[in-house]
């Protein structure tokens, strides 16, 4: 099995895209009402990571029959090392203040396609 940065080169190699990003998985690690009472902080804090130019795409997870909410989240970061994505996890309010806890993993993207469309005139976004 290749070490991780021999798997990005060869991937690379091949014609991949070969794009690392970092996930961040986050699982509940406090009540619901105190993940609620942090949640502000936490979307505040998202917002500023977008701002930065750190966060490409965030939301919250269900559970597994799709049906229900988790109380988790996936997290995906643009960052120069994993140490870098672990700090910015790390200065999460949801994080930090114990609403969850977190598991950061090296992504390479190599696969697959996303297609933007923007109507002005009726302020309408899709995302495919």
């Amino acid at each position: 099995m290749p070490t991780w940065s021999e798997y990005k080169t060869v991937a690379h190699e091949r014609g991949a895209l070969a794009m690392e990003m970092f996930v961040v998985e986050s699982k509940p690690a406090a009540t619901p009402e105190e993940m609620k009472e942090i949640l502000p902080r936490h979307l505040a804090y998202q917002m500023e990571m977008e701002a930065a130019g750190k966060l490409f795409l965030a939301g919250p997870l269900s559970d597994p029959s799709g049906k229900e909410m988790s109380g988790g989240g996936l997290i995906i970061y643009r960052a120069s090392s994993i140490e870098e994505a672990r700090q910015l996890a790390e200065g999460d309010p949801m994080h930090r203040e114990g609403g969850r806890t977190f598991e950061v993993k090296a992504w390479l993207i190599n696969e697959g396609s996303l297609q933007v469309g923007l109507s002005l005139s009726n302020q309408n976004l899709t995302i495919g």
